[in-house]
């Protein structure tokens, strides 16, 4: 275990070399900024780790409603999570400290993140319908006292973000497109069964102004109570009925020879531009780094676990869906390994852009992993780039894909029908961040596009990254002086 956890880095690093780019100076608030690292962790609302954070909006900031029943009447009670006999049977209709309960280096159920199913929790702007809503119960308004975890130092000794978001409604997959690309991939021309497989029940939950529900996603075979039992819902499905891709879906070129999902069902080859194609259009070098990725091309390690507790997940892998990046394509050469990016931290050979997914086991996860794995895992790369040659004009942010299925106090502010999406924990560390800030900007995960586009001069990829629609973070660093 242990080296793996290291991703036997010294074994790797002797047989690599990569360039060190030459880093153009421009006239704007990131020109000092000549490696910008984003680290993309999974499935924690910002209250869930810094709730009870000195100085931030957290649960001790606002009066917070009770969740409500499927009927909307407020909860006598919150239900048990599942399966878990480490709760009580009912728990007071607030949230409440989970280490009681299941600690910091505890595993849980996962709760359910869904597009539709956030969109039902969110309310409106109520964020009373997370319980109803949840397959975990009680378990989605629990929240730590995290002043023991080293995101805590960090975001202490540099910027912590407390008003960033998601960018999109659900789960990981559109999130992490909505990473690279701002957009929502479309499945064209499926096949009648695999429509019928994956084509949503549901139509779009916000109306045009974001503040009205106008379904439920619940069968009519449910539970009359959350007390009852968790709801049953109707096909969510992976499909809007636009055929736009809110679920997880398999690439059309598989990344493992374990991958045996039939070809009609995988989402056809992607052409829309990324942020990868606009980077190297420019001449910025740029890489996704994954953990596990050359032990899954090589065939050693198989997609979501197969029981093992690495874990991979093929949707976390947002370039591997592109034309552009298919194995034998050209940009197939900027995705590479977590070994890759250790060494070339350690050489000083960062490309100019660096994203890194960590290995399942690494990424804090409900379920396969677990808050501390995820904390202790953000400490040790962010100290291993701060020994980097190139820390001196770096930038990393650090932020979750998602909130999964979490509480959050905050509602989130309105763009379109796909987000944004419940805050999320980030932290904007660098040479060049704002000391022991608390950064009340409104960002989403799209600022991180802005912030790119606007340090090398690119064009935005949608209206949805462009300086009318999403902020980049030069709050959060000192002022060119």
């Amino acid at each position: 275990m242990k080296a793996r956890l290291r991703f036997s880095i010294l074994s790797f690093c002797a047989a690599l070399a990569l360039g060190a780019p030459a880093v153009a100076e421009e006239e704007n608030p990131f020109a000092r900024i000549g490696h910008i690292v984003v680290i993309f962790t999974e499935n924690r609302s910002f209250d869930h780790v810094f709730g009870l954070f000195p100085g931030a909006e957290g649960v001790n900031s606002a009066q917070h409603p009770p969740q409500v029943d499927f009927d909307g009447k407020p909860l006598a009670a919150l239900p048990r999570p599942r399966w878990d006999d480490r709760f009580p049977r009912r728990l007071p209709n607030a949230p409440f400290r989970l280490e009681p309960y299941v600690d910091i280096d505890g595993h849980t159920m996962d709760p359910v993140h869904d597009f539709y199913l956030e969109q039902e929790q969110i309310d409106g702007e109520k964020m009373d319908r997370f319980v109803e809503a949840s397959n975990a119960g009680a378990l989605v308004m629990g929240y730590y006292d995290g002043s023991a975890l080293k995101q805590w130092a960090l975001a202490k000794e540099f910027t912590l973000a407390d008003h960033f978001f998601h960018a999109a409604f659900g789960g990981s997959m559109l999130n992490h497109f909505f990473l690279i690309c701002g957009c929502a991939p479309v499945f064209d021309n499926p096949v009648e069964s695999t429509k019928k497989k994956f084509l949503s029940e549901l139509t779009s939950i916000k109306d045009s102004k974001g503040a009205e529900l106008k379904i439920r996603a619940r069968r009519e075979d449910s539970p009359k109570s959350v007390l009852d039992g968790p709801p049953r819902h109707k096909n969510l499905g992976a499909l809007t009925e636009n055929l736009e891709a809110i679920g997880t879906l398999q690439p059309a070129n598989p990344v493992s020879k374990h991958d045996k999902t039939e070809g009609q069902d995988r989402l056809p080859p992607l052409h829309e531009p990324t942020i990868g194609d606009r980077m190297t259009e420019k001449g910025v070098t740029w890489a996704w780094y994954a953990g596990g990725w050359r032990d899954v091309t090589g065939g050693r390690l198989k997609p979501y676990g197969d029981g093992k507790p690495d874990v991979f997940q093929t949707h976390h892998q947002p370039f591997a869906y592109f034309a552009n990046y298919a194995e034998g394509q050209k940009g197939r050469a900027n995705l590479k390994d977590a070994d890759d990016f250790f060494c070339a931290a350690d050489k000083g050979d960062l490309p100019q852009v660096s994203f890194y997914k960590p290995l399942g086991m690494f990424n804090g996860h409900p379920d396969y992993s677990d808050l501390a794995a995820g904390d202790a895992h953000i400490a040790e790369v962010v100290a291993r780039l701060r020994q980097s040659p190139n820390w001196d004009d770096m930038l990393i942010i650090v932020t979750a894909d998602e909130n999964g299925g979490f509480w959050d106090h905050v509602p989130p502010p309105h763009r379109d029908a796909y987000g944004p999406g419940t805050r999320v924990p980030t932290l904007i560390i660098s040479p060049y961040a704002k000391k022991g800030f608390i950064d009340k900007t409104v960002y989403d995960t799209l600022s991180i596009l802005r912030t790119i586009e606007v340090r090398f001069g690119l064009a935005p990829l949608t209206d949805r990254d462009g300086p009318a629609s999403v902020k980049d973070i030069r709050n959060a660093l000192e002022a060119v002086r």
